[in-house]
C-alpha cells in the first residue's frame, strides 16, 4: 500500500491515516507530495489528482485502488486488518469512537481556522490571545477537553478507548495543537496529551516534522517574515 501525504508540520489529515498505520504495524510505502500551493495547476495539485479526483490529501493506494478520506482511509484498514482491533470491540463502544470521529471529521472549524496545525511553531502567546478572543475556539477546546475526559474516566485509559484506536489517531493532530499553542487543559487531558506524545508513530511524525524546514507562508497565520 501506499499512502499519499502532504507536509508533515501542517498536514493534520495527512497525520491521521499515518498515525494509524504506523501504530498498528500495518507497511506502506509514504509519498509525500510538498504543498507549493493549492491552486488548480500547481505542482502538488498536478500529482495529487492522479490519484485523488477531490485534490487533497491523505489518499492510501492499496495495489491500484484509491481510497479518499481519512474517515474513508481508516474504515478500509480496520476492514482490510481486523487482527488490529482498531474499532474497540463492544459494539456501543464501537459506535461511540465512530461517533467522535465523525464529529472530529465534519466539526471544530473554530479550532481548524484559529489554531491550525504548526508542529514546529512555539505560538503559547498567540494560542492565549486568540483564544480569549474568539468564543468559538473557546467552546471548541471545551469540547475537546469534556469529551476527553469523560472517555478517560469511562475507559481507564491510558488511550480514549482504553487501548489505542482510530479514535486516538483522529484526534492526534489536535494534540499538536494543544501544544503548539499552549493550551490551558485540566490534568487528565494533559495526561492523555503526554501518552499520545509517547506514541512511537507520534513521536516518528513529529521528529520528521521538525526536521522539514520548509516554511510555507500561506500555511502560517501567525508568523511573517522566514524562509
Amino acid at each position: 500500500m501506499k499512502l499519499y501525504i502532504g507536509n508533515k508540520n501542517y498536514s493534520s489529515w495527512s497525520m491521521r491515516p499515518w498515525v494509524l498505520l504506523t501504530e498498528a504495524g500495518i507497511p506502506f510505502e509514504e509519498v509525500v507530495l510538498r504543498f507549493d500551493s493549492f491552486d488548480p495547476h500547481s505542482a502538488f495539485k498536478t500529482e495529487i489528482l492522479k490519484h485523488n479526483p477531490t485534490g487533497r490529501v491523505p489518499v492510501l493506494v492499496d495495489g491500484d485502488f484509491p481510497v479518499w478520506d481519512s474517515l474513508a482511509i481508516a474504515e478500509y484498514v480496520a476492514e482490510r486488518f481486523p487482527e488490529k482491533n482498531l474499532w474497540p470491540a463492544d459494539p456501543r463502544q464501537r459506535a461511540r469512537a465512530r461517533s467522535v470521529c465523525a464529529e472530529m471529521h465534519s466539526g471544530f472549524a473554530a479550532l481548524r481556522e484559529h489554531w491550525g496545525m504548526n508542529i514546529e511553531a512555539h505560538l503559547a502567546d498567540v494560542g492565549a490571545r486568540v483564544l480569549a478572543e474568539q468564543p468559538a475556539l473557546r467552546a471548541d477546546l471545551d469540547r475537546i477537553v469534556s469529551m476527553w475526559t469523560q472517555l478517560l474516566a469511562q475507559s481507564g485509559g491510558p488511550m480514549l478507548f482504553g487501548h489505542f484506536t482510530i479514535a486516538d489517531a483522529f484526534f492526534a493532530p489536535v494534540v499538536t495543537r494543544l501544544v503548539t499553542y499552549g493550551a490551558p487543559v485540566p490534568a487528565a487531558v494533559k495526561g492523555y496529551v503526554d501518552r499520545v506524545l509517547a506514541l512511537r508513530s507520534v513521536s516518528a511524525w513529529y521528529r520528521d516534522a521538525q526536521a522539514e524546514h520548509d516554511f510555507l507562508q500561506f500555511e502560517e497565520n501567525y508568523r511573517t517574515g522566514r524562509a
